[in-house]
């Protein structure tokens, strides 16, 4: 019976040791990559546009990508790409009268808690956004009133938090929040007369996604 139950106690030792080893989480030089849904929701704000009050800009949702490369068990790298992002842009008792597409690379640098042992790797990350908006055009020009429209490129600062869980030695999943500052000009001729309206977007970008670790 006693040898049994420390047959049973080993037996037990050894499963616990190879899944921990199955799901140890991230360590210096791995590569992670993630993809899922990714939800841009800006926090608009601007000048008034021709008494109409603020743009009002709706949320996206679009395939999300993210590589990551750890240069430390706890310090890594992160560049966020994502397919192009489409933008109605509204006015309060005028509805919709553009709509834009966006495309926001972010690099930032995190610190990853917990070690390289750890299951679930909470981290914090800050770093830069860079967002470049094209195909930007009125949907309806007033009767051919507004006319010429673009909107500048942005440089912002952002901020993440976000989740590791490690499912297996390669597959995790992963949660995270992102905060990014995108201001733009946005420019074009109303009745032949050149506007441009300063325009903070701002965006918080929500992800859920499944990642692989190389």
């Amino acid at each position: 019976m006693r040898k049994n139950t420390v047959s049973a106690v080993v037996a037990a030792s050894l499963l616990a040791i190879g899944f921990s080893a199955s799901v140890s989480a991230h360590q210096a030089g791995d590569i992670i990559v993630r993809a899922g849904g990714a939800v841009v929701a800006p926090n608009e704000s601007s000048q008034d546009v021709a008494g109409n009050g603020e743009f009002i800009i709706n949320n996206n949702t679009q395939l999300g990508l993210n590589f990551g490369y750890m240069l430390t068990d706890n310090l890594g790298i992160e560049l966020l790409a994502a397919t192009p992002f489409s933008h109605d842009v509204s006015l309060k008792g005028v509805g919709k009268i553009a709509d834009t597409k966006q495309l926001p690379p972010t690099l930032v640098a995190q610190y990853y808690f917990g070690d390289a042992q750890s299951a679930l790797r909470p981290y914090i990350g800050v770093g830069v956004n860079y967002t470049n908006f094209y195909d930007s055009e009125f949907t309806n020009d007033l009767n051919g009133a507004l006319t010429d429209l673009s909107l500048s490129n942005s440089w912002g600062v952002a901020g993440q938090v976000g989740l590791d869980y490690q499912l297996s030695k390669n597959w995790l999943v992963n949660a995270s929040v992102w905060y990014m500052q995108i201001s733009t000009d946005v420019k074009f001729n109303l009745a032949e007369a050149p506007v441009k309206i300063e325009t903070d977007i701002d965006p918080w970008v929500y992800m859920v996604s499944v990642g692989y670790t190389f």
